[in-house]
């Protein structure tokens, strides 16, 4: 086994855009397959056998071989294999750490990672009544035993099983959990507001400047995400109303929550001799990674585990907090963003998971400063994806320095990352 540096040459996805507009007849591996094979176009693998692929996504369905298939889908060397990963929000970003690892230890020279989701392509199932029927059915030999169970079907059993962001062990939605931490944590509806507000300002800043050019490809007519808006204001986002209230005292809405959203990403990894025989000049290093998991069902917010993650992988690596040129923390809810920086400086919070003394503050001038995914849109398996490309590409651009992804997921989960330039 060796330990080999890990380059992350570039990335490529689609414009994000809101569930159920322009992706509405675009199937989910489409989406994927399309944006690995303007990747492959990009560096010119087309023809060639890449050491694995790694894909994912949440609301992925039938597509239990996903990764193989959309690489067959592609121009790729049909002899590139490829396969499935999944941890809710942070999928790609596991992809990304997966593929490093194997990468680091000498095993391939070369690798894509990425992820997707489309809330446009559900996999709507039948109901648990009419799933059991339907296997009797199946199992029945004779016409006497299959009359008998068609005679048992119900009009109710027609009702389709839709599957919902929620969680199974609580039976509550993701911003509901949220509502819960920003009570918590004690987050104004004001400073959600403000957060929203500059990441679409930033975001709105980053294309108008060119900076997605090579990172977003044109597809379905589009040439930026559909959900970023650049005349958003405090005074239009104060008047939306609470959208996940069950307590009389929602502080979130749609403008400082990310909405359902459609799309897919991936980035392409390599060793330096790969980088030195096909001439590309990376952008950035991808150095360590960490998950975490916190008792949500116990009392620990549901979105919280990234604060736990954060310091275990900074004290691994020697580094401090304030050792960060920029700050990547996906923007699940402005609120999220908000109780994630709080608890950084929480003694109480820090002496309850073992983790010694709090880690402090960041400067909020060098977060998410393309936009999040608030303004940019968060399909669940393609956000991860988007951050390490855009992370690596700003490092690039500012001739150095050391990145720090945190990115919560469903489940009581978080994956964390550190990238230098």
């Amino acid at each position: 086994m060796q330990n080999r540096p890990v380059y992350i040459v570039g990335g490529m996805r689609t414009p994000f855009v809101k569930s159920m507009t322009n992706y509405f007849e675009v199937t989910t591996q489409k989406l994927m397959t399309d944006t690995i094979e303007a990747l492959v176009r990009k560096y010119a693998l087309a023809g060639q056998r890449v050491g694995d692929v790694a894909l994912g996504g949440v609301m992925i369905g039938s597509n239990w071989n996903l990764a193989r298939e959309c690489v067959l889908g592609t121009s790729l060397h049909p002899d590139t294999p490829g396969y499935n990963v999944q941890r809710a929000c942070g999928t790609s970003l596991e992809t990304t750490w997966q593929l490093a690892m194997k990468i680091a230890a000498g095993q391939i020279e070369s690798a894509i990672a990425g992820g997707v989701d489309s809330n446009s392509d559900l996999p709507v199932m039948a109901s648990q009544g009419m799933t059991r029927k339907l296997l009797e059915l199946n199992r029945q030999k004779d016409f006497a035993g299959r009359l008998k169970t068609i005679l048992r079907f119900r009009p109710s059993d027609l009702a389709p099983d839709f599957p919902q962001v929620r969680e199974p062990r609580t039976g509550l939605s993701m911003g509901q959990h949220c509502e819960r931490m920003v009570q918590e944590w004690q987050i104004s509806r004001a400073d959600q507001d403000q957060l929203a507000f500059e990441s679409h300002q930033k975001g709105a800043k980053a294309y108008s400047e060119g900076f997605y050019k090579d990172l977003v490809m044109e597809y379905e007519g589009l040439k930026a995400d559909g959900l970023l808006r650049p005349d958003t204001s405090i005074e239009k986002l104060a008047k939306l109303k609470p959208a996940f209230d069950f307590t009389g005292k929602g502080t979130l809405t749609a403008g400082n929550s990310t909405a359902l959203t459609d799309g897919a990403s991936c980035v392409l990894l390599a060793s330096k001799e790969e980088c030195d025989r096909r001439g590309w000049t990376p952008l950035a290093r991808f150095i360590d990674a960490e998950s975490a998991a916190v008792d949500f069902v116990g009392g620990e917010g549901l979105l919280m585990a990234p604060a736990v993650a954060v310091p275990r992988m900074l004290k691994r690596n020697n580094l401090r907090l304030q050792d960060f040129d920029l700050y990547e923390i996906h923007e699940a809810f402005a609120g999220q963003v908000l109780c994630t920086l709080k608890a950084w400086q929480s003694p109480d919070f820090f002496n309850k998971y073992g983790l010694g003394e709090p880690i402090g503050t960041i400067d909020r001038n060098k977060m998410n400063v393309k936009g999040g995914s608030v303004a940019l849109g968060h399909p669940f398996g393609a956000t991860g994806t988007r951050i390490v490309a855009t992370l690596a590409k700003a490092l690039k651009e500012r001739g150095g320095g050391r990145g720090l992804i945190s990115i919560c997921t469903a489940g009581g989960m978080g994956v964390t990352a550190i990238v230098e330039a």
